[in-house]
């Protein structure tokens, strides 16, 4: 009867152990967009644009699904940076203006800070077209500074706000403007001069070619004239002989 018991004991203790080995390890709890940021304390503008656009919405979607593949990189502007664009720049902004904004602060790839010192540049972000240099992000590293350029503005990259194997966040000291939307416009060609009067105006040839015909008409009228004057004096002297 003992060595039943003894038996049963066993049994039992290594069937827990063993289902214990082989159940399912409980999910992975990944920190959403919003709650990483509001944590850093000092990105309560770009968290309303997340927000605002359902930016937040689409990168929360893809940190509830864990794929070992895929990640995403996050250049945040703090609250001074948004501080130190001009006064009412994002106002003036379209709704896809503010979403394109947004979107190229994303990169849809997970880059490590040691990844930044051999990256390919421009880097692709959600805001798309880069070859044809609408949304161009440029990444440079030395030593410890990492510098992001977007052709209107050079930014710094300060800290890293958080960082896994899903999403890399840091924090920037500019907003990021796109070449896209913040790049100067060709100055429009200068309009052509009409005179007042309503004529035409006459080409640079034209006027050198009239200048030489006048020219040309006064030097004959002067040598006749001279020849006339000639003549009267040569009369004068010897006419009445």
């Amino acid at each position: 009867m003992r060595k039943l018991l003894a038996f049963a004991f066993l049994f039992f203790f290594f069937w827990d152990k063993t289902l214990a080995q082989i159940a399912p390890a409980p999910p992975l709890k990944v920190d959403n967009i919003t709650s990483i940021l509001e944590k850093g304390g000092q990105f309560t503008t770009f968290i309303k644009l997340l927000k605002a656009t359902q930016v937040a919405d689409q990168l929360n979607n893809q940190l509830s699904t864990p794929d070992p593949n895929d990640g995403i990189t996050v250049f945040a502007p703090s609250d001074n940076a948004f501080s130190g664009l001009k006064p009412g720049t994002l106002n003036s902004l379209s709704d896809q203006e503010k979403l394109q904004l947004v979107q190229f602060h994303i990169l849809p790839t997970l880059m490590s800070t040691s990844q930044f010192q051999t990256a390919s540049n421009p880097l692709r972000t959600q805001a798309g077209d880069v070859k044809g240099g609408k949304f161009p992000l440029n990444v440079t590293a030395e030593g410890n500074q990492v510098n992001v350029t977007t052709g209107v503005v050079n930014a710094t990259v300060e800290n890293s706000v958080f960082s896994d194997r899903r999403i890399a966040v840091y924090q920037v000291d500019k907003v990021l403007l796109p070449l896209d939307i913040f790049g100067t416009a060709p100055e429009p060609a200068p309009a052509p001069v009409v005179p007042e009067n309503g004529g035409l105006v006459s080409s640079p040839k034209t006027a050198v070619k009239g200048a030489d015909a006048a020219g040309a008409v006064s030097l004959k009228f002067h040598a006749l004239a001279m020849g006339f004057s000639s003549f009267a004096v040569f009369w004068a002297i010897f006419g009445g002989f």
